[in-house]
């Protein structure tokens, strides 16, 4: 009887662990066959990357060169202008950014596991939602207020909390994530999967270096407020 008791036991945990087991070894094969899409060693795909981790490293070294020196404001001829002046480089670079990923998707090749109707829908709407997140973001902030003029000594009056920053707290680089994603979805690419994932993580560490130098600049703008 005790032997039995002992057989009823273990039963529910060694089915637990037979089903925790055979959920492992499916994503483990699922995660194998999407890297197995992947051709890594294309220029293309190559490049797709390096633009990617190059733009925000380089926004937030100029800024940061802006910040200490104000080369960019002398060289131009005041604060706005070259604000204006980093806003347009990198809109450029984005732009090269992105058509490189287009460009390295299409040499790429597909996964079943990710292709079809429904694959395809899910990419426009993240695709779709993203845009809305960044130009929304855009609107709110103007120029100054997205290319960080803040840098330039050019910072606003009050917190901007209306859409989107009452869903998101950073939504240029949240909707910018899921513009990527999007796309991959929406070409069944596990390439761009790998994109997106590099574009999140970047975004990742500008933000430990963005954040709490913009909250350094507004303190000091606050405590210099207060001694006038």
């Amino acid at each position: 009887m005790n032997v039995l008791l002992q057989c009823y036991e273990v039963q529910p945990d060694t089915a637990s662990q037979r089903i925790q087991q055979a959920m492992k070894e499916s994503v483990q094969e699922i995660i194998q066959q999407l890297v197995q899409s992947v051709h890594f060693q294309s220029s293309k795909f190559q490049l797709a990357i390096m633009c990617t981790m190059f733009n925000p490293i380089f926004w937030n070294i100029v800024a940061r060169i802006e910040y200490h020196t104000h080369s960019l404001t002398k060289m131009c001829g005041g604060a706005k202008k070259g604000c204006y002046m980093l806003a347009a480089t990198i809109f450029c670079i984005g732009i090269i950014r992105d058509m490189v990923y287009e460009s390295a998707l299409r040499e790429q090749p597909t996964c079943s596991l990710i292709t079809g109707g429904n694959w395809a829908k899910l990419g426009m709407v993240l695709f779709g939602a993203g845009q809305v997140l960044v130009l929304s973001s855009m609107y709110k902030l103007g120029i100054t207020g997205t290319y960080l003029g803040d840098y330039f000594g050019i910072l606003m009056d009050e917190r901007v909390t209306g859409f989107p920053f009452n869903v998101s707290d950073n939504p240029m680089y949240q909707g910018s994530t899921l513009s990527f994603l999007g796309m991959a979805l929406y070409k069944g690419k596990p390439a761009g999967l790998v994109v997106s994932a590099v574009v999140y993580f970047m975004y990742k560490i500008a933000l430990r270096w963005e954040e709490p130098f913009t909250a350094m600049i507004y303190a000091n703008r606050d405590k210099a407020k207060k001694n006038m």
